[in-house]
């Protein structure tokens, strides 16, 4: 009894440690709004100086140089920068909360095939890092499961909703395979026995899939094989999380065997093949950029070029934040270090806006900021590829205007108000 007492005390200090007034959800948009005399970075390269940007019913009605907007609430953003929405592509964002804490943990599930298992259903609209992403300017994140070899399907969610019904973007949009790693020892006599066994099964469960939907009926119903089923008509994407050439290799194959859609997650030596991943139209999702090279005989500073290299090779790929410790929503300084190393500021900017909705298959609706799409818009006061002058200062969502309030944001205030810093 006293270690249960113990345990709830504990579990009710962190949670009462995270805990926050309610920020609810903006209601729908009302009437028209038009941002102006603003430099506006479309996403796909194209930059308008003293540009304005309209929306309406959640939907960009207008994109070009200022003028004179009736029946629309005008903001004069003079001097700020208008960005679309950031996609963070690879996060587990909603469904790990306190990392310590094993009660707010719901991203990973026994077993080693779950192709069943969906993210969406699982994800916290509640989640107090949510607030703190969105205010970096990061609007839509693609929530992947963990655990196993293959860990079920993710789905894509903007990042304003009340629960997980009204934040789903697009659903159930591909399966994760978490390929083995063949650098390591296993525990076999034979180092890479151990990887290739799992391997082997994931490639017999996916033959016996094959063969179960080329039967005309089913005498029963298998449902980790049904979940599966829009991997082979490519209506779904097969994520591969993997790093060495070696593991991407792996990952063609399969692509070739079965015809999958493939995305490599990770792809720490995806520049090492470029060509190839081209060549087999393989994407490549690039994770954080401020981590050790994963062999020791690699360039300190390889995650830091990568982007620019595949940039040059033709790849398509995006950045992605998997930190941990930043809870991804250092994004976008990941993208303004690519910056440092090759690539253009606007290349960078479609690297985390169009380029992961291209991947994720939601550039028909979002990405950038061009007629016809969602108005999923970030006004920041500064370059947000910058630490020391990214400020972001509205954010629209649908054209819902979101608050931009967080934990973080009232700690500070408390504490300069406290001590006469303000």
């Amino acid at each position: 009894m006293k270690k249960i007492l113990t345990n709830t005390f504990f579990l009710t200090t962190i949670i009462t440690a995270n805990s926050q007034p309610t920020i609810s959800p903006a209601s729908p948009q009302q009437g028209t709004i038009a941002l102006t005399h603003a430099t506006i970075h479309v996403g796909n390269g194209d930059v308008i100086q003293d540009g304005m940007i309209v929306f309406s019913n959640g939907k960009i009605i207008n994109v070009g140089a200022t003028t004179n907007v009736a029946d629309a609430k005008v903001i004069d953003c003079s001097g700020k920068q208008i960005y679309p929405g950031l996609i963070s592509a690879n996060t587990n964002l909603g469904l790990n909360e306190v990392g310590a804490v094993r009660s707010t943990r719901d991203e990973y599930e026994l077993g080693d095939i779950n192709t069943d298992i969906r993210s969406l259903v699982a994800y916290n609209t509640d989640s107090k890092i949510i607030n703190t992403v969105r205010s970096n300017g990061i609007l839509l994140a693609n929530v992947i499961p963990q655990g196993g070899i293959i860990s079920g399907s993710s789905s894509v969610v903007q990042l304003d909703a009340w629960n997980w019904e009204d934040a789903a973007y697009k659903t159930d949009i591909g399966i994760h395979f978490r390929m083995p790693s063949l650098a390591r020892v296993s525990e076999s006599n034979d180092p890479l026995k151990g990887a290739m066994d799992h391997i082997d099964e994931v490639r017999t469960f996916f033959r016996e899939a094959k063969a179960y939907f080329e039967e005309p009926k089913h005498e029963h119903t298998n449902l980790k094989f049904e979940a599966v089923k829009g991997l082979f008509d490519k209506s779904q994407t097969f994520f591969v999380h993997c790093e060495l050439v070696k593991e991407m290799m792996i990952a063609v194959d399969f692509a070739k065997e079965f015809g999958f859609k493939t995305v490599i997650i990770g792809g720490t030596d995806s520049w090492k093949i470029a060509d190839y991943l081209k060549q087999n139209n393989i994407a490549v999702i690039l994770n954080e950029m401020h981590t050790l090279p994963v062999m020791q005989d690699d360039d300190v500073d390889e995650a830091y070029k990568a982007p620019y290299l595949l940039q040059q090779a033709g790849v398509m790929y995006c950045i992605s934040d998997a930190d941990e410790m930043s809870r991804y929503r250092n994004l976008a300084f990941n993208a303004g270090v690519a910056v440092a190393y090759g690539l253009t500021k606007e290349q960078a900017l479609e690297a985390i806006t169009l380029s992961p909705a291209k991947i994720l298959g939601i550039d028909d609706r979002t990405g950038t900021l061009e007629k016809g799409k969602d108005a999923n818009i970030v006004v920041s006061d500064g370059d947000i590829l910058d630490m020391k002058t990214s400020n972001v200062i509205y954010a629209f969502i649908q054209g819902r205007q979101i608050n931009l309030d967080n934990k973080q944001k009232q700690l500070y205030e408390k504490y300069m108000t406290k001590y006469g810093l303000k």
